[in-house]
């Protein structure tokens, strides 16, 4: 079996982990839900969960429905293709047994234990101390400590207040499933409709680009976050995964060439 790097999560954050790691020539499996929840869709390896396979910046994942199939894990990774499981419990690391495992889920709370225990297991985020339920934890929030690796202690904690205009964040008026037309990367004028929740409409607070919104025919609870409207006009940025992603991808990176025991494996 190679060294296999696992990483639960698929959303924008995660999936700019695994493009950095990819690209650096390691195989990299993802385990994600059975309805991902990601906003930035076009930047999200887990959005191959609902469309069988997805490119980001080149790249291609494929969806595989059965996280037991090992045998089919491994054809989609000698194709050089992520592996998109659909495995909210990563059970595939039992047969994976992969060498780390990146939490990248960004649940902002601690993780339930796993049954396979890796070499090194790492945490994006909130939630992770350090190594009490992880060997070391990357710092996620914009600042000076972006992308630092911490091996003993927590990063900062979640402000829960969103990076810039806070406006940007669209969020569920009430609970209800998302009802929407609109592309990512469309341009909206200030108050036209993006998605509608019940009887409720979800307006643009401000004329720009629409960077992210939640997969159609989703069940949504009041307040979370369902879209993203940029102020730029430019639609092109809606295809990059982002500078936080990459700069966390490179914390994890660090993390793992610091470890002797797990960067004599890598490339094996």
């Amino acid at each position: 079996m190679p060294a296999l790097i696992l990483l639960r999560g698929g959303g924008d954050l995660a999936s700019g982990v695994a493009l950095r790691l990819f690209r650096a020539g390691l195989m990299v499996v993802i385990a994600e839900l059975a309805q991902p929840l990601a906003v930035r869709r076009s930047v999200a390896f887990s959005e191959a969960i609902y469309e069988s396979e997805v490119t980001v910046e080149g790249v291609m994942a494929r969806a595989i429905n059965d996280p037991t199939d090992t045998l089919k894990i491994l054809n989609v990774i000698a194709r050089k293709q992520i592996p998109v499981l659909v495995d909210p419990d990563c059970i595939s690391a039992r047969t994976l047994h992969p060498l780390v495992i990146v939490d990248g889920r960004m649940t902002k709370h601690p993780p339930e234990p796993l049954s396979h225990n890796s070499l090194l297991y790492l945490g994006l985020g909130p939630g992770f101390y350090a190594p009490t339920n992880c060997h070391a934890v990357i710092e996620t929030q914009r600042g000076h400590t972006l992308g630092r690796v911490i091996w003993d202690g927590a990063t900062l904690n979640d402000t829960s207040k969103p990076e810039g205009d806070p406006r940007r964040v669209l969020r569920a008026p009430i609970e209800g499933v998302l009802k929407s037309n609109a592309k990512i990367g469309e341009r909206f004028e200030m108050g036209q409709t993006i998605a509608v929740i019940g009887d409720k409409d979800i307006s643009a607070p401000f004329s720009g680009v629409l960077r992210g919104l939640l997969h159609p025919g989703l069940m949504a609870v009041k307040g979370m976050k369902i879209g993203d409207l940029d102020a730029r006009e430019d639609p092109g940025i809606c295809q990059l995964v982002s500078d936080k992603s990459l700069a966390v991808g490179g914390g994890v990176l660090e993390a793992l060439l610091t470890r002797p025991e797990v960067r004599t494996e890598l490339w094996v």
